[in-house]
């Protein structure tokens, strides 16, 4: 198991009742009073650590390593799951994955980015960093849905797109733009799913969707908190600081409108526990496909429309005037500045 910086108290206590343990079974002393003791003390400290995360500690759970990620989603959701690839223009992404699946009896697509467990499978699937061919098969993905009218299931995990020479060559603007044009027009359900990290225009371009689930310890951002520090701030190390005021976990971006649930995870994050993570999740992309499944194809287009178009709404607060300091008349032009200038509306 890894520890984050955080949880460095939890390790130490882990520590010791590992060593109590073992010491009690290699010379056979009953020391169970005092093991039972420190694992009373574990669990109140994580109860104590996890319901009082700081938001940039919340970031730290979404890119823990031992999170599952999309294809593990895949495996403890569903059944019968068919792989395609390629985006039949330039090559195959390993960054993106998707493909049929069967959602307890229901027959939907799937796409998400992958990210990778070790180094040589993070170099494989860059990170889970798309590049143009990746946005690309997931739009060939999601058009095939639309034409055999499967609902689409989105999985969001990734940094951002892939900011490489080759990717920009390829056309990496226009394909997130593209995406972003016919999944707004798309004529079947799309849920979103975000499950760790939702960077920029990587999580926009399969992001388009008619409701957006956010996993407890994930974020929803235009750029990662790093990236914002070091625009703000000019100082990569002052993400912490700079995650406060994004307004990019959970409770901010539902208070926003910009998400419309967050699925609970196990206390210690979804890594604790796969399986019941899983379980949360199932229940809400269930139940939320259900009511989706009830709007027809243009209630769809029109709601999704109205959905985006109503972010960033706001209500005027009344409140007493600003008060202006009156500015001082300017000194008397001199001859040469009075001079008609032959560019203003009165010399038209």
């Amino acid at each position: 198991m890894r520890y984050l910086e955080f949880e460095r108290p939890i390790e130490d206590l882990d520590r010791m009742i590992k060593e109590q343990e073992d010491y009690a079974k290699k010379t056979g002393v009953d020391i169970s009073n005092e093991i039972d003791s420190l694992h009373r003390r574990r669990n109140q400290l994580v109860r104590d650590t996890f319901y009082n995360l700081t938001p940039y500690q919340r970031i730290q759970l979404a890119r823990h390593p031992e999170r599952p990620y999309c294809l593990d989603y895949i495996r403890l959701l569903t059944t019968d799951f068919i792989e395609f690839h390629g985006d039949r223009k330039f090559g195959e992404d390993p960054a993106i994955v998707g493909g049929l699946a069967n959602l307890d009896g229901t027959s939907v697509m799937i796409v998400g980015h992958q990210k990778g467990r070790d180094t040589e499978e993070n170099l494989k699937r860059n990170f889970g960093m798309p590049n143009p061919e990746g946005f690309r098969k997931a739009l060939r993905l999601m058009e095939t849905a639309e034409r055999f009218r499967k609902p689409i299931v989105t999985f969001i995990d990734s940094a951002g797109a892939y900011p490489g020479m080759g990717g920009e060559e390829r056309g990496q603007a226009e394909a997130i733009a593209y995406n972003l044009m016919r999944m707004s027009r798309l004529r079947v359900p799309i849920l979103v799913v975000v499950t760790g990290e939702g960077g920029s225009g990587g999580a926009l371009a399969i992001g388009v969707g008619d409701r957006v689930l956010l996993m407890q310890n994930a974020y929803y951002a235009v750029c990662t908190p790093e990236a914002c520090a070091a625009i703000l701030f000019k100082d990569r190390g002052k993400a912490a600081s700079a995650v406060s005021s994004m307004k990019i976990t959970g409770e901010d971006l539902l208070r926003l409108g910009v998400i419309e649930e967050v699925v609970p995870e196990p206390i210690g994050g979804a890594h604790m526990n796969w399986q019941e993570t899983a379980d949360n999740l199932r229940e809400s992309i269930l139940r939320n496909l259900h009511d989706l499944q009830t709007q027809s194809p243009e209630e769809l287009v029109e709601n999704r429309y109205k959905r985006f178009r109503s972010m960033g709404e706001f209500e005027e607060v009344k409140d007493r005037p600003l008060q202006f300091r009156v500015k001082e008349e300017p000194p008397q032009q001199t001859e040469h500045k009075k001079a008609k200038n032959p560019f203003s509306m009165a010399s038209a």
